[in-house]
């Protein structure tokens, strides 16, 4: 229930040819708090409650815990969610032993494309495409509850 993962800037679309699969995912929160987010969320007509705890120093790691729930009851949840939600295409792209998942969000947040990589322990070495670009693992910004309140085109 610890999810280890890096973020990163995407330099260029270049990673649109190397795409696995493609989901449309909305969602909102119930908390924003730091130190606990809770989060509904709508992928591909399937619906997800997920709670994620405060991250680690280096923001690496940080605990996670996410269940599958009934799309109406996602739809349902939507409706106590805070002001303002996330709309991105989450694209899955393997590369060497990972998969990177590569979000391209849409509305205030228009511009911005983020990669993520799950790792195993924080010191897993991995490889890295040329379309990757500066690192910014546990730059708060970047957290999608922060993008709700300070959306990137007003950065």
């Amino acid at each position: 229930m610890i999810e280890i993962e890096r973020k990163f800037i995407v330099k260029n679309q270049s990673f649109k040819e190397e795409i696995h699969t493609k989901s449309i995912v909305f969602q909102g929160y119930l908390s924003s708090n730091p130190e606990r987010t809770v989060r509904v969320r709508i992928k591909n007509e399937k619906g997800y409650l997920t709670i994620k705890g405060i991250s680690n120093e280096s923001g690496t790691s940080r605990y996670e815990w996410e269940k599958e729930i009934p799309l109406v009851e996602a739809k349902e949840l939507f409706k106590l969610c805070e002001k303002g939600a996330i709309t991105k295409t989450r694209y899955e792209i393997p590369f060497g032993n990972h998969t990177y998942e590569v979000d391209e969000f849409y509305g205030d947040n228009e511009g911005l494309i983020i990669a993520e990589i799950e790792l195993s322990s924080e010191n897993e070495k991995f490889d890295k495409p040329n379309w990757l670009g500066d690192e910014v693992t546990g730059e708060q910004r970047y957290y999608n509850s922060n993008l709700i309140i300070l959306p990137f085109k007003e950065w």
